[in-house]
Parts: C-alpha cells; sequence; structure tokens
C-alpha cells in the first residue's frame, strides 16, 4: 500500500489562526489526486481520531485544479498558551507521513 508519504510532493501543517490547524496535502499529479482524495484514511474521521477532535469540526476541502486537499481542524488548546507545544502547528503534519492510502 502508497502511504501518504509516497502519494504528495508536498505536505504541510500550519496555523489556521489562534483556534484552528490547517494541513495541505499537495498531491504528485493528476492521477494521484484522483486516486486518493477520497480515501478513507484521510476522512475526517480518520483525521479526528489521529489529531482527537471531534469529527463533526475537521472540515475537508478537495482542490482538484491544485491536485491538492485542506484539512482543517481546531486546535485543542489556543495558540500561545501555556502548554503550548508547537506554536505554529508547523510539526503536525508529521504524524501522516506513514498513513496508508486505500
Amino acid at each position: 500500500m502508497p502511504t501518504l508519504r509516497d502519494a504528495c510532493r508536498y505536505i504541510r501543517s500550519k496555523n489556521a489562526g489562534p483556534f484552528w490547524v490547517t494541513i495541505d496535502l499537495f498531491f504528485k499529479d493528476t492521477e494521484s489526486f484522483r486516486k486518493y482524495h477520497a480515501s478513507k484514511a484521510i476522512s475526517p474521521p480518520r483525521i479526528a481520531q489521529e489529531y482527537g477532535v471531534d469529527p463533526a469540526m475537521v472540515k475537508y476541502f478537495p482542490i482538484e485544479n491544485l491536485n491538492a486537499v485542506k484539512i482543517s481542524f481546531p486546535r485543542k488548546t489556543p495558540q500561545g498558551g501555556t502548554v503550548e507545544r508547537d506554536m505554529h502547528q508547523g510539526q503536525q503534519y508529521a504524524r501522516l507521513l506513514s498513513i496508508e492510502l486505500e
């Protein structure tokens, strides 16, 4: 099974304001996008499970003309709080790299 790392040319995570995180998945080409963008492995319920958030709060946006998917979800704590470990959420994508796509 290919992993998300195999199917994407670029994966990033970042702030979407002080209360949200966004993960961008840029697939290698149109074929990869069409084949994997609707995979259960990156579906809102799976992302919610991975990041410990309510599945109803996960927003999923396929962007066909960019061969990309944008996934947003609420942060567990607001940006800059006393327990903050990744203020800009730039490392949050890493746990998705080895997810196997269906």
